[in-house]
């Protein structure tokens, strides 16, 4: 059994996947922010199913240490870390601005790095481990009216394909996890732009966005098969499958998005394999496993 701390646990994906990992018989730290206030009740929540409860703002880098030290103290070691935490966006992508771009990226990207590079000496350290990153089919293509996000997860992506390289000789491995759309509270706070336009084009493109999203949540309503449990079995597939034998990337969706990505995904995986061995570089395509 494994050992897991998942960030941004209290509701959606991330609380989804405590419950699973618990039920699997895994030990679970789960992070989230504002215990004390707006998140006591999920905090309350994930402790009264047998989650350890860690308060964690993954845009803060003493919180970010803070809460993995504490981590690493109570449960004596992290097999897995799950960087679920995330924040979405809905609108016209010039009228986002610079600050509203910061924001995103600072919990997608920038709280990411924080977290890895509190976890990752202790990894180094015991010569195994597993980063599991819950990206986006967006990371992947990009769709109107998610331009801040769509970048985020881009930069997410490529972050990952780092890591994997670069922490493959220690014996830790990296994972993306590309959830479709779903309907979960993540989808009810998206942030629109700070920025209120007058000009006549952008507010129709505006109501354009508001109207996307409807439409969007009337074709997941229709769509039972898109279950956000089972992006939680994904990840519990992921960190359960033994180290070595895990895919790099793994496509959750069943809206049709995903059937189009897949080919995509194991074609640049074909790409970089190739190029890493013309360089002379394909074993740090390969994780080393401790025997």
């Amino acid at each position: 059994m494994a050992i897991v701390l998942i960030t941004g646990a209290s509701s959606g994906f991330g609380k989804m996947t405590v419950t699973s990992l618990l039920q699997r018989g895994h030990t679970v730290v789960a992070s989230v922010r504002d215990i004390q206030g707006r998140n006591k009740t999920p905090a309350e929540e994930l402790n009264g199913i047998g989650a350890q409860v860690v308060e964690m703002d993954v845009t803060d880098d003493s919180s970010v240490e803070a809460a993995v030290a504490q981590a690493l103290d109570s449960v004596h070691g992290l097999d897995v870390v799950v960087n679920n935490a995330g924040l979405g966006v809905l609108g016209v992508q010039e009228s986002f601005t610079p600050d509203d771009w910061r924001r995103v990226f600072d919990v997608n990207v920038f709280g990411v790095q924080r977290v890895n590079r509190a976890v990752l000496p202790h990894m180094r350290e015991r010569g195994s481990g597993l980063l599991v990153h819950i990206s986006s089919l967006l990371g992947r293509m990009t769709i109107p009216f998610y331009g801040p996000y769509n970048a985020s997860k881009w930069a997410l992506e490529a972050m990952s394909e780092n890591y994997r390289v670069e922490l493959s000789g220690f014996g830790i491995d990296v994972a993306i996890v590309e959830p479709g759309g779903f309907a979960t509270p993540f989808a009810e706070s998206l942030m629109r732009p700070s920025e209120q336009s007058d000009d006549a084009s952008l507010v129709a493109m505006q109501e354009q966005a508001e109207g996307f999203l409807h439409g969007f949540g009337e074709a997941l309503a229709a769509n039972p098969a898109q279950n956000p449990q089972n992006v939680a079995d994904a990840v519990v597939q992921v960190i359960e499958t033994p180290a070595g034998q895990r895919p790099f990337r793994t496509v959750v969706d069943k809206m049709g998005m995903g059937d189009a990505i897949q080919p995509y995904n194991e074609q640049l995986e074909t790409l970089t394999s190739s190029i890493y061995s013309a360089f002379g570089m394909d074993q740090m395509l390969k994780l080393k496993v401790q025997q």
